[in-house]
């Protein structure tokens, strides 16, 4: 909130003993809250916390968990999942607590309080069972508590006192001494205890937000370190069966960053950044959120484990480096709301499609320009995107969605920002890029505002457009206030013909189960228990070569039989399957037998998608170079 510093009062003052009269800041310097997790005291699923918070004054305290996290733009309520909360006295006596709501405590006597005690449950095992009152945290901004694996979103085990939000934090996790354990917030040393069994980790946070802004994750862990450029890369993956590895994703995470660093050129980097993957096995009682969550050097991501290597790989390069984009935006570029952000009663800015929607296309975009892929599959995930962004709300204002996105109709409308929100990004980049004959775009612009703003000072939110505007030419003001304050629906084929390109037919890329988007090119016959082609199929340019029909049955897949009660593992594992392997397959048709032995080459399918115009003229490429190479 924008009064955030005008709570801390004097209300409530930690007094260090035998110190004199003092303010809370400095008070906050010498006396952490000392907090303490204990993962080897794990009672019924949950993990016991103390906090130790010094000397109150005051005759009561209040005493909260988040409502809501930064990054996220849902009710979390994580007081809900705290059990057994007790304030005990300086001779262990409990003292009169009241549960204000779901995630606030206030304590009576508070200058009798030594500390309080409570357990904290996981999320991922609320979530698989619907959740408490419909409303759990996204996976990646949740808990996790299993034998041999511990998500620490620490927001979900700490909490803060009202007046007390800059103190310090001092934190003590103790786990088994076996447990391979990473964190990006600061480490102060580590002691074994005498019978060797377990390990205390000390870490400290400046405030608050540092609880909130350096996830842990703990237990049977794989991990890989490695350099990119001048940062430190930490990769910790939780693989439960041990399908994937760190070391196998290792190359892609390199390769995928190492381009994301030249892309963002001279924007200021962290030394040292933390990726935490979680993959969840997909059984009753595992996470079902797939996704990330980002913070200033780190990302948590939680992805499917039954995912092939190759699915996997291409989902990291998705949505992780749209999250490590986040140091652009809103980790050096944010508002007011953002900077003074309440946990309880938050207000959200009005620029989701800056946060959300220009990282997006971030992360799109780098993977063209940086030589990851080609044009033409640049193209086709900007064409997916006005595709499906058209299945929200087109004519929404995006700057009254992103102020409301709590309530409704605005928050059924928050997921468009993924969508619509990166292809404002792409407009305003072709805009940039001709209003300035290829010398300016999108990412010079974010660059601009890092420079004029940054980590410590926010931008006022009503002022950012009229700024924007100032900044660069009329035409990009007149789009946001167009298309983003406004609420008329962008056409996009005006700005794709400002770089030469237009709609039509292509060839996109496909796999060996599909023909497109989501059709299917296999069918069922129930009766005789058999797994045939479907008319798609021929829609696939590989089937379509080996001479397969609509009706095929299909016996064998490499020499293993294929049925109706097999087929899912069966087909699954023709995801794995790569371009340059030999296949064979037993068909019947018509009775007959055909078998088909080849080696497996790239599969396409027709589809409408944007296209390179042929009629463009010499300008319009100018330009498309420009904004596709720089």
């Amino acid at each position: 909130m924008r009064n955030y510093l005008a709570i801390l009062g004097l209300s409530i003052v930690l007094v260090g003993c035998g110190s004199a009269k003092t303010t809370v800041d400095d008070l906050a310097v010498s006396n952490p809250i000392y907090t303490a997790l204990d993962l080897t005291a794990v009672s019924n699923d949950r993990v016991p916390v103390t906090i130790n918070p010094g000397r109150f004054t005051a005759q009561t305290v209040t005493y909260r968990l988040p409502r809501v996290v930064q990054g996220t733009y849902s009710i979390g309520d994580y007081g809900k999942y705290i059990d057994d909360f007790k304030a005990l006295d300086y001779d262990g006596n409990e003292l009169a607590t009241t549960k204000v709501d779901d995630n606030t405590w206030t304590i009576a006597n508070a200058e009798k309080l030594d500390q309080l005690q409570y357990y904290v449950n996981d999320t991922f095992d609320i979530e698989s069972v619907g959740g408490i009152g419909g409303e759990e945290p996204f996976s990646p901004a949740g808990t996790n508590i299993e034998e041999d694996n511990f998500v620490l979103n620490l927001h979900g085990f700490i909490g803060y006192f009202d007046a007390l939000k800059n103190a310090q934090y001092a934190v003590d996790v103790t786990a088994p001494s076996g447990f391979v354990r990473t964190s990006a917030l600061e480490d102060k040393g580590t002691t074994l205890s005498e019978d060797g069994k377990s390990m205390t980790t000390s870490y400290f946070g400046q405030r608050y937000f540092d609880i909130t802004d350096n996830p842990m994750m703990y237990g049977n862990l794989d991990v890989e370190e490695f350099m990119v450029g001048d940062i430190k890369i930490v990769l910790s993956l939780y693989s439960p069966t041990g399908k994937h590895t760190a070391a196998s994703l290792k190359e892609t995470v390199y390769t995928m960053m190492e381009a994301q660093k030249q892309y963002l050129g001279d924007v200021n980097s962290t030394p040292r950044y933390d990726i935490y993957l979680y993959l969840s096995r997909g059984g009753e009682e595992d996470p079902k959120g797939f996704g990330a969550l980002e913070h200033h050097t780190s990302t948590v991501g939680v992805f499917a484990e039954d995912e092939s290597s190759e699915s996997l790989k291409e989902a990291i390069i998705d949505v992780i480096a749209h999250e490590f984009f986040h140091i652009v935006t809103p980790l050096s570029v944010h508002s007011e709301d953002v900077h003074y952000f309440d946990y309880n009663k938050p207000t959200f800015s009005k620029h989701l499609w800056m946060y959300e929607g220009v990282t997006e296309y971030f992360a799109q975009h780098f993977q063209v320009y940086e030589g990851l892929i080609d044009n033409s599959k640049f193209y086709n995930t900007m064409y997916s995107k006005i595709k499906t962004s058209k299945r929200w709300d087109d004519a929404m204002s995006f700057t009254i969605m992103s102020e409301n996105v709590l309530n409704e109709p605005y928050a059924t409308n928050y997921y468009n920002v993924y969508y619509k929100g990166a292809l404002i990004g792409m407009c305003i980049d072709i805009l940039m890029r001709k209003e300035s004959n290829g010398n300016r775009s999108m990412l010079s612009l974010m660059k601009e505002l890092s420079a004029k703003y940054g980590k410590e000072k926010p931008f006022v939110d009503d002022s950012l457009i009229a700024e924007i505007t100032a900044m660069t030419y009329p035409s990009v003001g007149e789009f946001l206030r167009t298309h983003v304050q406004g609420d008329l629906p962008i056409n996009y084929n005006d700005y794709l013909a400002i770089v030469g390109l237009t709609l039509g037919e292509t060839a996109m890329e496909t796999n060996y189960i599909f023909a497109g988007e989501q059709n299917i090119i296999f069918d069922g016959d129930q009766l005789e228990g058999t797994i045939f082609f479907s008319p798609m199929v021929l829609n696939n340019s590989f089937w379509k070569a080996q001479g397969v029909i609509a009706g095929d049955v299909i016996k064998k897949v490499n020499g293993r039989e294929l049925t109706l009660y097999n087929a899912n593992d069966v087909i699954s594992g023709m995801f794995e399957w790569k371009e340059g392997q030999e296949i064979t397959m037993d068909l019947e048709r018509d009775g007959k037998p055909i078998e088909i032995k080849t080696k497996l080459t790239k599969a396409y399918a027709p589809s409408e998608s944007i296209i390179e115009d042929e009629n463009a003229t010499e300008a319009q490429k100018e330009v498309r170079a420009a904004w596709l190479k720089g």
